[in-house]
């Protein structure tokens, strides 16, 4: 019976402390905060084609970079983690959320050294997608190099 009385204590106690989530509202605020993400980013390409002349690929370009930069700055203010946490996917979906997951690792891990610290934890999240980002361009690249080869395309 002391058993019993433990299990529902505890199911109480879990009860209590489990945050209650929305998820209308966390999909809400997935939606704004990405949606902002990339108007920032529309905006910033708009910019860089109307005022300064840059082709479409240009301006796309520096605009990749532009949100990189800002993501990493936040994240080095901590303040990427507190969006992140507030936007869920929407802020760790876009390109500016894999700028977050390298420089986080980075930004912590900085006091092991520049090598078994930065240098190890900088892919610990990056390193698989570069991996399967560089072979699976090189093996298209084989694949076109062969049929190109053969005269098939």
């Amino acid at each position: 019976m002391k058993v019993r009385q433990n299990d529902e204590e505890y199911n109480k106690y879990v009860e209590a402390v489990t945050p209650k989530h929305n998820t209308f509202i966390n999909c809400l605020n997935a939606f704004w905060v990405g949606g902002l993400i990339c108007v920032t980013g529309q905006g910033i390409m708009a910019i860089f084609m109307n005022e300064f002349g840059y082709s479409k690929d240009d301006a796309a370009s520096f605009t990749s970079i532009i949100l990189v930069l800002i993501s990493v700055i936040l994240t080095s203010f901590n303040l990427y983690k507190k969006i992140a946490k507030f936007a869920g996917a929407g802020a760790l979906v876009p390109i500016t959320g894999f700028a977050n997951s390298v420089a986080a690792p980075t930004i912590e891990y900085k006091k092991e050294g520049e090598v078994f610290g930065k240098g190890v934890k900088i892919f610990t999240i990056a390193g698989p997608v570069i991996l399967f980002g560089i072979v699976t361009s090189w093996c298209a690249g084989l694949i076109y190099y062969i049929l190109s080869f053969a005269e098939l395309i």
